[in-house]
């Protein structure tokens, strides 16, 4: 069994600006975000704030051209690979995320704050119910 990596609150906003960052160095502006529901909408959410972008948008069927999408992490690529369809241009996707899995190919779309240490499983304060802890 994996070893369970507790991320607070303190580290996700530290990785919430760390991205915000890398994300106003891409040059380009959103007027939207995009996500999935449950991991996604946390950090969805932390990163409009500031980046000053008012529309969250939560499992759309179409993903426009110019579009930043932002989860909580790239772990096996699951996600990237389900909106990848979605996508209008998926050349100019910004996929963001507060970490991604040490050792993982990672698309070039891909923007993140942090690498994860090893392959622990990350428990985000957002998952501490749904993943039995309550602490």
């Amino acid at each position: 069994m994996q070893k369970n990596d507790l991320k607070d609150w303190s580290e996700i906003e530290n990785c919430v600006k760390i991205l915000v960052e890398k994300i106003q160095h891409t040059g380009k502006e959103f007027k939207a975000i995009y996500t999935i529901s449950r991991g996604g909408l946390v950090p969805a959410r932390l990163v409009a704030d500031r980046l000053n972008i008012r529309l969250v948008l939560v499992d759309e069927e179409t993903i426009p051209d110019e579009a930043l999408f932002v989860d909580d992490i790239y772990d096996t690529g699951e996600t990237f690979r389900k909106i990848m369809p979605r996508v209008e241009n998926t050349d100019s996707l910004v996929f963001a995320t507060l970490f991604a899995r040490r050792k993982q190919h990672y698309p070039r779309q891909l923007i993140y704050a942090k690498l994860t240490d090893d392959s622990e499983y990350i428990v985000f304060p957002w998952d501490r119910f749904e993943r039995g802890f309550s602490n």
